[in-house]
């Protein structure tokens, strides 16, 4: 079993390898996850995830603002049941990587590296990261749960 440093490297490591851009501000205190336009999930369909099983990208003619970020939707559909109940499909911990909340980092996420654990959508930084957080989603989800509070209002630097 690997040591929490020795899963906090692989992340950063990961992220060296990738060479993944992060589109978040890692001076912002903020605790949604969004960019420069403060669009949530890189624009992706938060309801698709639930209503299709898949991420879909989302267009800024079906919109809809929830805690001062911007959600697109595929369709009105989408959108009017987001407006109806957005606690049921915004993503977990301000759409931060997960995994990364759990190691008490707040990390960028990809929308194609998601799960839906227990009616709740959770994002993960990349497919690799989200393999280690996978075999104790319960265990990761729970430790993240308690760190969030302590995390959610601190940039991501200061971290």
């Amino acid at each position: 079993m690997k040591t929490l440093s020795q899963i906090t490297l692989a992340i950063f490591l990961s992220l060296s390898a990738a060479n993944v851009a992060l589109s978040f501000d890692k001076n912002s205190s903020a605790a949604i996850n969004v960019d420069a336009n403060s669009v949530a999930v890189q624009g992706y369909d938060v309801v698709s995830y639930f209503a299709k099983a898949a991420p879909e990208k989302g267009k800024a003619m079906f919109s809809a603002q929830h805690q001062s970020a911007t959600y697109y939707f595929a369709n009105e559909i989408h959108r009017d049941a987001f407006v109806g109940n957005p606690g049921k499909y915004a993503p977990q911990f301000g759409g931060f990587c997960a995994m990364g909340i759990a190691l008490t980092k707040k990390l960028d996420a990809d929308p194609t590296a998601w799960k839906i654990v227990d009616g709740k959508l959770y994002l993960n930084l990349n497919a690799d990261i989200q393999g280690k957080w996978v075999p104790n989603m319960q265990g990761n989800i729970g430790k993240a749960n308690m760190l969030w509070e302590q995390v959610k209002a601190k940039a991501p630097n200061a971290l």
